[in-house]
């Protein structure tokens, strides 16, 4: 079994694909980290203790892996829905009982959706009580506050799209809460939000672009440079 191995790892397609065979020795691990993109993520050396799973509880891994699947069926809905006053709630109702698996469909992305939020915010609970915001670590803790409110903005934003009962009066809450801010900063914000002063259809185009790309495009970059950093400040 070992010769056969060793034999695959030796050979002209497996070394075409990975620079390194198995790692023997200290600095052919940390060629192997270094030169492999997935695992490039990581310092070529970490602490043992922060990678046991007791440590981190792979919370911030599960964050992104229910972005990933917001952003697949985010896509796969975008197919079915049309952001116009007349036609949202129906589209809904379509995929509810007219598409197969629309049922499945939504209520994945829906579910995703809170479960990153509470996964998200625990994330954050773990890095506090762990004491990973502290040097030099307190710039990446900032970029994950930041993406905390990403996060619930994300989820607020999509809260508008289905255009039923619950989202009219959930998203006219969210925006007369806004107009009380002071100084008139407020009424500017929610005007800008809501495309004018009622809930209507400019509400929705807007709400809708800023769910399905601007707020995401916020997302991916601001992960890029979180994991960059965790990188570059010697791991978790």
């Amino acid at each position: 079994m070992k010769n056969a191995l060793d034999r695959i790892v030796r050979s002209q397609v497996w070394r075409s694909i990975f620079r390194h065979g198995l790692p023997d020795s200290n600095r052919s691990r940390a060629e192997t980290v270094f030169y492999n993109f997935f695992l490039h993520l990581h310092p070529t050396k970490v602490r043992k203790r922060s990678i046991k799973f007791t440590y981190t509880w792979g919370l911030g891994g599960m964050s992104f892996g229910l972005f990933i699947v917001l952003v697949v069926t985010g896509a796969l809905l975008m197919l079915y829905y049309r952001p116009s006053v007349p036609q949202a709630y129906w589209d809904m109702k379509d995929l509810q009982f007219v598409v197969s698996s629309g049922t499945f469909l939504r209520n994945m992305h829906r579910w995703a959706a809170h479960a990153m939020v509470a996964l998200v915010f625990l994330h954050m609970l773990r890095v506090f009580y762990t004491g990973s915001y502290k040097p030099p670590k307190e710039f990446n803790w900032v970029i994950g506050v930041v993406l905390f409110v990403v996060t619930i903005l994300l989820s607020y934003t999509g809260y508008l799209l289905p255009w039923d009962q619950l989202s009219f009066w959930g998203i006219s809450v969210g925006t007369n809460m806004i107009h009380a801010m002071p100084f008139g900063v407020g009424d500017k914000i929610a005007f800008l939000l809501l495309g004018g002063n009622i809930v209507g259809e400019n509400a929705l185009v807007r709400f809708y672009v800023l769910h399905c790309f601007v707020i995401p495009v916020v997302a991916i970059v601001l992960m890029a440079i979180h994991f960059w950093r965790v990188r570059k400040d010697g791991g978790v």
